[in-house]
């Protein structure tokens, strides 16, 4: 019964810091995307 219980905590683990780690680099691309459309475009 135990390795069932360690089991689910860890894939509830492994989902909470697969949801985080989607929401830090959501938040990485947003911020990219923000920076990019104030710069003026490059010219050669």
């Amino acid at each position: 019964m135990m390795i069932f219980t360690l089991a689910a905590a860890m894939t509830l683990a492994m989902l909470i810091a697969t949801a985080f780690g989607l929401h830090q680099e959501a938040q990485r691309v947003r911020l990219e995307q923000r920076i990019a459309d104030r710069r003026p475009p490059y010219r050669r």
